[in-house]
């Protein structure tokens, strides 16, 4: 019942201390309470705003790291993309390059018929002469290649075709022991037969001993015998070998083509025959 009693009251109670209490502030009576009451508040303020603070820049610094992380990550996975790409470009101009040379030696022997190869087998050895090197290219007899042909790179002669495939071939190296090519020096135009060696550079042999051969001379097919045109570098003398108790000179040839790095190749289907020197005339009958 008393509550109940009471319970009107207690709104214009309220409203009448407020009342009284800014008038007090008003006039200056509450001063001395507002100074004590701040100073009971502050050191609580100011470590709840510290903490915020502290707690605010945490979160912040967390949020950056994941996001650097994210952005070195994205950044990382670009850089694999352009390093690949760069290395697919390098490549890519590394085989614009081979192309290049290998269409320049084209044009500058129009008269051979050529077709372009890739290399795509390499063999170290076989059990029955496990000192040769045998090099597949993917051109085959549906490509019109036959056994014999004889097959280059800008940088000289690399052997000729030894057995064909139907979608691929292989080629005897140079430096084969069973290649035998006929050359000639360039600058004495001494002939002579050039042949492989087991782990050795190839020799050229049968030059006669009278023509004076030099080291540096650059040896090429000489066309004879019609196995291969005329002309093509096959590499260059090393060593001169001279014997009084043989009747031919000898020399180390030091072949112009690195076969370990070669890729591409040109096979030479068809090239113009070799034109015979023509007799002497012969001088006609005066009459008696």
């Amino acid at each position: 019942m008393r509550r109940s009693l009471f319970r009107p009251l207690i709104l214009p109670l309220v409203i009448l201390g407020a009342i009284v209490i800014i008038g007090l502030d008003l006039a200056g009576f509450l001063g001395p309470v507002n100074d004590v009451i701040h100073t009971a508040i502050k050191p609580p303020a100011v470590f709840f705003s510290e903490t915020k603070r502290v707690v605010g820049s945490g979160v912040s610094a967390i949020r950056e790291i994941g996001e650097l992380r994210q952005r070195n990550l994205e950044l990382e996975q670009r850089v694999n993309q352009l390093t690949i790409e760069n290395l697919r470009l390098a490549e890519v101009e590394t085989e614009n390059e081979q192309l290049r040379s290998l269409l320049k030696f084209a044009q500058t022997n129009p008269s051979f018929d050529v077709r372009g190869g890739q290399i795509i087998a390499r063999a170290i050895g076989d059990g029955a002469n496990p000192f040769t090197h045998p090099i597949q290219i993917d051109l085959g007899r549906t490509h019109g290649l036959v056994v014999g042909m004889p097959v280059v790179t800008d940088r000289g002669l690399v052997g000729r075709i030894a057995n064909v495939y139907p979608h691929s071939s292989d080629i005897l190296l140079i430096n084969d022991p069973r290649s035998n090519i006929n050359v000639m020096t360039q600058a004495s135009r001494a002939h002579g037969v050039i042949r492989g060696r087991v782990g050795q550079l190839p020799i050229m042999e049968l030059i006669p001993p009278d023509v004076k051969i030099s080291e540096g001379e650059i040896v090429i097919t000489s066309g004879l015998g019609g196995h291969f045109p005329k002309g093509l570098v096959v590499g260059q003398i090393v060593e001169v070998i001279r014997n009084d108790d043989l009747m031919f000179q000898s020399a180390i040839i030091q072949p112009t083509v690195d076969f370990d790095r070669m890729e591409l190749v040109l096979v030479i289907t068809n090239f113009p025959p070799e034109e015979e020197e023509p007799n002497p005339p012969t001088p006609e009958a005066t009459p008696e």
